[in-house]
């Protein structure tokens, strides 16, 4: 029951997170005329590039939960021997109706957009809005079964009471008992975590492309570290001078590291690499490919970094690309990249824009609210293109990216930042009748500048947000990328007495909240700098326009802050989604800067159940607002710089708390929000075909069967022995997740 105060209503509320509902919104990406125009040699390095890509994306359903790759094995089983339209007969004749049949479909294409049955935004686990006894009658009378009953009944029992638990556990990702993760052992805890960031940091080995395996052989504790690879050799082998794979004793523990997680999905990203090669535009391309495979195949990190030298270096490609183990958000520690893999072709108009933005990136960096000794020594201009994505393989599709994640990269040799338009032009469209929390004098002009304003915002957050801001390194030799005697910390006004030493990252050291804490920062970031008007006239913002934006801008900001709540589990007192703890952080911190700035109230809605409203004063966003933001940013900034883990650890827990007493009943807030909360869009996107010397876009409907069909038909040419090793892959550690 939930009660609000002064209002003396209770209201029943019903947990509806775990479903995703039957009118879930599915938008194809539209990448029609932008395919059309590559020549005959880019639309093949776009198709094998795609094909690498969308088969290293599978390896997320191993890295998500114990269940996903089963599931996704099943579910291509029998939408390979039915279409959605013609199983929809089975499901009639075995007593669906027509929504559990709906909800089914609804179900399957979530497993396929989100790679895994937990959402790749939020962390939560999804299961099949309707009851289990009807989803089996299906998945029995289907034509896959029917055909193969003793192995579809096996893969059936392997999966079916894990598609349906919601134990307090399986709810959300997490690692020990605050959820479900495949990056470690079902008996790994923080502790085991940090004990193998301290051996992988003594071995300078990145965890980027490793799972960690916990064992008690006859009361010996041991860990493997997993690499993933398509050599499972742990010896070095041909094309390698070393292998960092052995046996060791750190802080009275074994290790061993090994190879071949992964190996036969590996072996085919390297594959489709290598066809790829032959129709590079360049040597810069060249070089990458073959570094990726090097990496992809021996599971080195190194060779990664090096193919990330090659593509930072490849200025202005009409196709554009990047793939790997990239994103540590879904790592419950933090360190550890899940899979992904995008190409995409360059919207030469708006990269225009960006390209801009990018020339005034070294003044627009000096209004940064740190000293000029926090900010990197020199602004190594990126690739800044807006790009219509033709694939993108992995658990979710961004709005920006800025990458590569390696810290000594973007430090001394540089960056690339992408906004993905065609992304943009369909994720962030809202219907007035949806949008929740706002005043009814807002929403038009919220509707009107949405998408312009989130433009702004990912073109700050990603470039001067993410490539900004200096770290502070001792490195393996003692050697100081600073002046150790003069640096002087602008909070304390002493010296600086901390930094990162050694092979010591940004992830490793900050590990846990390190993601989040970085996109707030670039939040913040966008949200300053979206103030000059400089930054509002390279996107052709002038006059009332401009101001409309930046309040928009802010507006949207601390709404998302509200919205974040549906990502905290107050259960264990943990968030789910980096982005959306990012944003709560930001309400939080202009809330607290008053003068009524920002307001938040619950109040009952037009359909008699609770509702809040937030609002903020737009006349006091380049004063209070702004003041706010630059001594909050600095602060991030100086804790991040100066390696200050405990600093920054109180800083920002503090500001992701929620609780129920003080101004704000952000715990009662969060009910509000889950009952009025709309599920995140999915996206179809298409398939390419080679026919001959041609390649071919194949597109699909934007609807739940429409995003099936794009699955099936993506991994038809070896179908059956791909569902094969993916089912090896998982049987193999099922004894490890107990």
């Amino acid at each position: 029951m939930l009660t609000i105060v002064g209002l003396n209503i209770q209201v029943k509320m019903v947990d509806s997170q775990y479903y995703l509902p039957n009118d879930i919104g599915i938008s194809a990406l539209d990448c029609r005329e932008a395919f059309r125009l590559l020549s005959p040699q880019e639309k093949m390095y776009a198709h094998y590039l795609s094909r690498a890509s969308w088969y290293g994306g599978l390896v997320v359903l191993l890295q998500t939960s114990p269940e996903s790759t089963n599931i996704f094995v099943l579910l291509q089983r029998i939408f390979r021997k039915e279409t959605p339209e013609e199983l929809e007969n089975v499901a009639t004749r075995v007593g669906l109706s027509s929504e559990e049949y709906k909800a089914f479909l609804v179900y399957a294409a979530g497993l396929y957009a989100n790679m895994g049955n937990y959402k790749s935004f939020g962390d939560t686990k999804f299961v099949p809005n309707l009851p289990k006894d009807k989803l089996e009658a299906l998945v029995k009378a289907s034509q896959a079964f029917q055909e193969k009953p003793v192995e579809m009944e096996a893969l059936w029992k392997s999966c079916s009471t894990l598609i349906y638990s919601l134990e307090d556990r399986q709810k959300q990702l997490g690692l020990g008992d605050k959820g479900i993760t495949t990056y470690f052992s079902g008996n790994c805890t923080l502790e085991d975590a940090e004990l193998a960031q301290r051996f992988l940091d003594s071995k300078k080995l990145s965890a980027y492309n490793t799972r960690l395996f916990k064992r008690n052989d006859g009361g010996k504790v041991c860990y493997e570290v997993r690499l993933a690879s398509a050599v499972q050799k742990d010896s070095a082998v041909d094309g390698e001078k070393q292998t960092s794979c052995g046996t060791s004793t750190f802080e009275d523990k074994e290790f061993i590291v090994k190879r071949g997680d992964y190996c036969p999905l590996m072996e085919k990203v390297c594959f489709y690499l290598q066809q790829a090669e032959a129709f590079a535009a360049n040597e810069n391309q060249r070089k990458m490919l073959e570094e990726y495979r090097k990496s992809f195949t021996f599971g080195s990190v190194e060779s990664h970094k090096e193919g990330s030298r090659f593509w930072i270096k490849d200025k202005g490609p009409i196709v554009e690309s990047y793939i790997g183990f990239i994103e540590s958000y879904r790592d419950p520690f933090g360190s550890r990249g899940e899979f992904e893999g995008f190409v995409a072709v360059v919207n030469k108009a708006m990269s225009e824009r960006f390209g801009k933005l990018v020339s005034s990136a070294e003044v627009l960096l000096s209004e940064l609210p740190w000293p000029q000794e926090f900010e990197k020594d020199t602004f190594l201009k990126p690739d800044f293109t807006s790009l219509d994505v033709l694939t993108f393989a992995g658990s979710g599709i961004p709005a920006g990216i800025n990458i590569p994640n390696y810290d000594d990269i973007r430090q001394s040799e540089g960056f690339k930042n992408v906004s993905l338009g065609n992304v943009l032009a369909v994720a962030y469209a809202t219907q007035k009748e949806k949008l929740t929390f706002l005043e009814e004098e807002d929403k038009d002009l919220f509707i009107k500048w949405k998408g312009p304003s989130f433009e702004v915002q990912v073109g700050l957050h990603e470039l001067l947000g993410h490539g900004s801001g200096k770290l502070f390194v001792q490195d393996h030799k003692g050697k100081f990328n600073f002046e150790k005697d003069k640096v002087i910390n602008p909070e304390t006004g002493e010296l600086i007495s901390s930094w990162y030493q050694g092979s010591e990252t940004w992830d490793s050291k900050f590990s846990t909240i390190a993601s989040s804490y970085e996109e707030c920062r670039a939040e913040c970031v966008g949200l300053y700098l979206c103030l000059n008007t400089q930054v509002l006239s390279i996107f052709g913002l002038e006059g009332q326009d401009a101001e409309d934006v930046v309040y928009i801008n802010w507006l949207s900001m601390v709404r998302a802050g509200l919205l974040g709540l549906e990502f905290y589990t107050p259960e264990n007192k943990s968030w789910r989604q980096a982005h959306m703890q990012a944003r709560f952080v930001i309400l939080r911190v202009l809330l607290e800067a008053g003068e009524g700035l920002v307001g938040l109230k619950e109040v009952m809605g037009p359909d008699g159940k609770p509702d809040a409203r937030i609002t903020l004063d737009r006349s006091k966003i380049h004063t209070v607002g702004k003041n706010a933001i630059q001594r909050f940013l600095c602060k991030l900034q100086v804790f991040k710089s100066t390696a200050d883990v405990e600093g920054g650890r109180a800083l920002y827990d503090g500001y992701s708390s929620v609780g129920d007493s003080g101004a704000n009943n952000f715990l009662r807030l969060r009910e509000t929000v889950l009952l009025r909360k709309e599920a995140r869009k999915m996206f179809v996107q298409a398939n390419t075909r080679v026919n001959g010397d041609n390649v071919e876009l194949v597109e699909y409907d934007s609807s739940a069967a429409g995003l099936i069909r794009s699955f099936t038909e993506r991994f038809q040419e070896d179908a059956d022995q791909l569902e094969a090793d993916l089912l090896q892959l998982s049987e193999k550690d099922v004894p490890c997740w107990c």
